[in-house]
């Protein structure tokens, strides 16, 4: 009676055992382990990591200060005592690279936060709610696309100049201006998104049950939209770096002595200092290039990892 007893319990152990292993992992999970499989992307993903460590840290080991100037170090070429040369005030380029790394990442982090936060809600009220208001949030969305952003963010830039500012409170007003100029394209997004899911199977089961307007649009269609706004985040901070160093470039963002990468490559408008002194504009380029282009590389693949429909022609192509 006992052994089969203790061998009917062993059958349902065995039992249970594949039914465990066939358990569906989260789809952020799943997500993960895509991107994992992404080698391109997951190099670029810790590339970024590392230069967003070392612009934090990296100051704390500096011997130079960023104010610290030298009268006798003007303009010196890279050497042993200063890897990256120094300015024109005899700084130390190297130091003040990393504490513009700072800047510049803040301001793209800080400016996804802002711009990510007004497109979803925007996109989500939008597209829910419909009628007149999804009308006016478009139209005003429209006519910020239909601008030139370039241009825009010159004249609000010399705007901002005319402003008594401090240095330290024009880095918000840039994080601020490129919010309002960024919002437009994931709200449109999120709407198109949030139109298609609402005549779903599963948010109609929503309505049979009675949940709330709230729940139904926080619990169950925002949730679906997160992997569109975490490419477009991704997208955002990109963008974000490469507007700060065009206006920081023309004068009209960031102004010394806060360092950015785009008030460093200033030093490119002087002809001498472009032609004799690449060392002033060089590294401060290199920076933003290699950024801008591992997050867009990250970006690509936080798509293709989150999107079901590329994981299924996956599927399709391997034989």
């Amino acid at each position: 009676m006992f052994g089969s007893l203790f061998s009917t319990n062993r059958r349902l152990r065995e039992a249970q055992i594949p039914a465990l292993a066939q358990v569906t992992p989260s789809p952020w999970l799943q997500a993960w382990r895509a991107l994992r499989q992404n080698r391109l992307a997951m190099f670029c993903l810790i590339l970024l990591l590392i230069m967003a460590v070392w612009c934090i840290v990296g100051p704390y080991y500096s011997p130079w200060r960023d104010d610290a100037t030298d009268a006798l170090m003007i303009n010196k070429a890279p050497n042993a005592e200063h890897w990256l040369g120094t300015d024109f005030l005899g700084r130390d380029v190297y130091t003040r690279l990393l504490l513009a790394g700072r800047i510049s990442l803040i301001i793209g982090m800080l400016t996804m936060l802002l711009s990510v936060t007004l497109g979803y809600l925007m996109g989500a009220v939008s597209g829910y709610v419909g009628g007149i208001t999804d009308k006016i949030i478009m139209r005003f969305a429209d006519l910020v696309m239909t601008i030139p952003s370039l241009p825009l963010l010159i004249v609000m830039g010399a705007m901002l100049s005319e402003l008594d500012f401090s240095p330290d409170s024009r880095v918000y007003m840039v994080i601020v201006m490129l919010s309002l100029l960024e919002w437009p394209k994931l709200a449109r997004l999120v709407r198109g998104q949030i139109l298609s899911l609402r005549e779903r199977d599963f948010m109609l089961a929503t309505q049979v049950l009675g949940l709330s307007s709230r729940r139904r649009l926080f619990g169950h269609l925002l949730p679906n939209t997160v992997p569109i706004l975490v490419v477009m985040a991704t997208m955002a901070v990109a963008n974000a770096i490469l507007s700060e160093s065009a206006l920081s470039y023309l004068g009209l963002g960031v102004v010394p002595p806060t360092p950015s990468w785009g008030n460093m490559m200033d030093a490119a408008n002087s002809l001498i200092d472009f032609q004799r002194r690449p060392w002033l504009w060089m590294p401060p380029g290199v920076a933003i290039f290699i950024t801008v282009i591992a997050i867009n590389v990250l970006g690509d693949g936080l798509r293709d990892a989150l999107d079901p429909k590329m994981k299924r022609s996956k599927k399709c192509l391997i034989p």
